[in-house]
């Protein structure tokens, strides 16, 4: 796929926004499904709560769980992409973010294939970008508005692929707050579905996000104990 159309050109390599990569129905579908999900099936964080498809990432590597059909279905349409190169995305994280909620400053690691993609679900977020220490220690404390350098701004039904040097030296966040007011600092506004000007407000309403990534350390056999 030719991604030219796609390619945020006002933030550092290499964001992709793609709105729309899947319908109305489509997303109606995928926020059923969650719903439907047994409470035991979650895991509750302190400030949202998530599911893990496709396995438990691990330094020691990845015991393969099968995708759900109706999620596989997803995850087929992005490798259909070609994103991940001469690799298929095996591992799906549900994010839970109801308005208020959201998540601190990280990157997504080493024990993942460098690349993301994210798609979102039932409300907009602003996906916040902070550059990383130089010690490469991340931090726990909320980014103050002068350390963050940029933003983007995901619609419900987008897609979002981060790789190069905003995966690996940016950290990105999602502030707490239930209001978002847009400034100069979004880089996506000519990328995105609709029409939007600065200082415009947009209330969150609660978000499902499916990051779809590749763990490369992975094994089909179960741990004997």
């Amino acid at each position: 796929m030719d991604f030219t159309n796609f390619l945020v050109r006002k933030c550092p390599p290499t964001a992709m926004y793609i709105p729309n990569f899947i319908t109305f129905e489509e997303e109606e579908r995928i926020l059923t499904q969650i719903e439907k999900t047994p409470k035991p099936k979650w895991t509750q964080l302190l400030n949202r709560r998530l599911i893990n498809y496709g396995g438990i990432p691990h330094p020691n590597g990845m015991i393969s769980e099968e995708i759900p059909a109706w999620l596989q279905a997803y995850v087929d349409k992005i490798n259909n992409l070609g994103i991940f190169e001469s690799e298929k995305a095996n591992h799906v994280l549900v994010n839970e973010y109801l308005a208020g909620q959201g998540i601190m400053p990280h990157t997504d690691g080493p024990l993942f294939h460098p690349i993301i993609t994210t798609l979102s679900c039932g409300s907009h977020t602003i996906l916040e970008f902070t550059e990383r220490q130089k010690s490469g220690v991340e931090t726990d404390e909320a980014p103050t508005p002068k350390d963050i350098r940029y933003k983007l701004l995901l619609e419900p039904r987008s897609l979002l692929i981060l790789k190069d040097t905003l995966y690996s030296d940016y950290l990105h966040a999602i502030n707490e707050c239930s209001e978002d007011t847009l400034c100069d600092r979004v880089c996506n506004f000519e990328n995105c579905e609709a029409a939007y000007k600065m200082g415009d407000k947009m209330t969150r309403k609660t978000r499902i996000s499916l990051t779809i990534r590749n763990v490369p350390k992975t094994s089909k056999l179960k741990i004997k104990f």
